[in-house]
């Protein structure tokens, strides 16, 4: 008997706060036009006063003197230790040792705050201007995923504005670390993957639309998968940034492998699982693992030109017996060299883990660190910079003259966003094992593998921020949670307006506390008593 036709792409999609029927022509011009108000608030937040504070916050005193270092010179260099006041002074020149540093980040990140720095100079909003950017850019892509995986405009604005109102993603897109870069890059993956996925089930309809009744179903025409392979460049981009980007992959990758399956199950395909496997499975791998590898070695291209400076700098050193005796033999020819440099990269990606991974971080502490446990919870967030006791009548404050005032910028997030998406990631579990809604898949395979393995190193000063990564799964549960609230298309009246001021209280709670946390995420005056009124629990200190 043969199995009924696959369904078409969109109709998986349950109904929850969409608009009627699929996408029309002017609700899609309407998306990109929404898309492009959210985007446009996104980057006035982001770029506002970007320059202030005029000075090093937190790790932005490695980043911003490795990415211009890279720029100028093709590879990290050491510096002098007054760097910090010269360059802020305005001084670039005569503050560099000429050996190479022994950074521990790959390089992606560190390129694009340099492109930042190639267009404005060596200053805070020089070296800021990339994060700002991709930060904003990362707002656009997910109110595009949200549109996308809920079949709605206004659940996608919706997605868009609790990230662009968050305060962690605000603050990152403001300063120059590396992880709004990653987090962006693995958005933009998923948002492929999810793409594909549609793609994917569109193609098989086509191919087979009256589904098959034995065999694989259609393999050679589905080989090539467009957003499969922008994922895999997308990926290979993150993993560039922070090597955490591997579990996402693995998660991911298994993930698809279900979704093929599961494709190939409904057009009639018997042992969908094992003949996805053959036919979906292995040239996803090419495409997410093994195209992310080729991507990854090629953004140390600048390393890889000058692995003889690190050679030197480092074959007589503690890192010596890892790197071997080859670097005693002299070689001729780009073949020769090209191997040396790789070989060399792996040796000096073995020292790089075991900083990470030694006991010397395991013996360290710092006051900002954090238990992963936590972070959804905000429960330890960072201080990247604060300027206290200014008296009254200094720098415009108009405290008592009992009082003082101050700046701060701190990392914490939107506590509406944050603590809601924690519950809506609760209630994903529902979503997908009981519901059997694959959207909360999404959702939960990001969120896990982005957050659990970190467990694994709570015995180390690792900080809150690096939740970030987890923040587009995060709020991803919460449209899902909106739309279930807002209701069907075929809801009565009242329950549909009864669902939008629910949902609508929600989001207003989201913005009244954006703008109360504003002060202590962007460095602005306040007073002592309006500071503390803001810091609501002592380990926020």
């Amino acid at each position: 008997m043969t199995q009924a036709p696959l369904a078409p792409a969109r109709a998986d999609v349950p109904d929850e706060g969409a608009a009627p029927g699929p996408f029309a022509v002017s609700d899609r011009v309407a998306g990109w036009v929404a898309t492009f108000a959210v985007g446009g608030l996104a980057l006035f937040l982001r770029l506002w006063h970007l320059g202030r504070p005029h000075a090093f916050e937190f790790d932005e005193t490695y980043y911003a003197k490795d990415a211009w270092s890279l720029l100028h010179f093709g590879y990290a260099q050491n510096y002098v230790d007054d760097a910090n006041d010269k360059i802020l002074g305005g001084q670039t020149t005569g503050i560099w040792k000429g050996t190479p540093e022994m950074v521990v980040h790959p390089e992606v990140g560190k390129w694009l705050i340099a492109a930042g720095e190639h267009l404005f100079g060596m200053n805070p909003f020089g070296w800021r201007f990339a994060s700002a950017i991709v930060g904003t850019l990362m707002v656009v892509v997910m109110v595009r995923l949200a549109r996308r995986i809920t079949g709605s405009t206004l659940l996608g604005v919706v997605g868009g504005l609790l990230m662009c109102l968050d305060g962690l993603q605000l603050v990152l897109s403001r300063l120059a670390l590396l992880d709004i870069f990653q987090a962006f890059f693995v958005l933009c993956a998923v948002a492929c993957l999810v793409a594909d996925r549609d793609w994917g089930r569109a193609r098989l309809a086509e191919l087979a639309p009256d589904g098959v009744r034995d065999g694989f179903g259609p393999v050679r025409r589905m080989l090539l998968r467009p957003w499969r392979v922008l994922a895999g460049v997308w990926f290979g981009l993150a993993c560039g940034t922070k090597w955490s980007t591997v579990f996402l992959i693995a998660g991911f990758g298994l993930l698809v492998w279900a979704w093929d399956a599961g494709a190939r199950r409904r057009i009639g395909v018997r042992e969908a699982w094992l003949r996805s496997a053959l036919v979906d499975a292995l040239p996803a791998f090419g495409w997410l693992v093994l195209l992310p590898v080729v991507i990854y070695t090629a953004t140390w291209t600048g390393w890889l030109l000058h692995a003889s400076v690190y050679e030197d700098a480092l074959s007589n050193t503690q890192y010596g017996p890892y790197w071997g005796s080859y670097l005693q033999q002299d070689t001729h020819g780009f073949l020769a060299e090209a191997v040396r440099s790789l070989r060399s990269l792996w040796h000096y990606h073995h020292d790089v883990y075991s900083f990470h991974t030694g006991p010397g971080l395991a013996q360290a502490t710092h006051p900002y660190q954090s238990n992963p446990l936590g972070w959804t919870l905000l429960s330890r967030p960072v201080g990247v910079d604060a300027q206290l006791d200014i008296k009254p009548g200094v720098d415009g404050c108009t405290a008592a003259t009992d009082s003082t005032c101050l700046r701060q910028v701190l990392l914490l997030g939107n506590p509406a966003v944050w603590w809601g998406g924690t519950a809506a990631l609760a209630y994903a579990v529902a979503g997908w094992f009981g519901r059997r809604d694959w959207r909360y898949g999404v959702v939960l395979v990001g969120a896990l593998t982005a957050w659990l393995p970190w467990l694994r190193y709570d015995d180390r000063p690792i900080f809150s921020y690096y939740a970030i990564v987890i923040e587009p799964f995060l709020i991803l549960g919460l449209v899902l949670v909106l739309g279930r609230v807002l209701g069907p298309r075929g809801a009565s009246a009242v329950r549909r307006r009864v669902g939008a001021l629910a949902a609508g209280a929600y989001v207003l709670v989201v913005v009244l506390l954006f703008g109360w946390f504003w002060p202590i995420w962007t460095d602005a005056l306040i007073t002592t008593p309006d500071w503390l009124d803001r810091i609501w629990f002592k380990r926020w200190i």
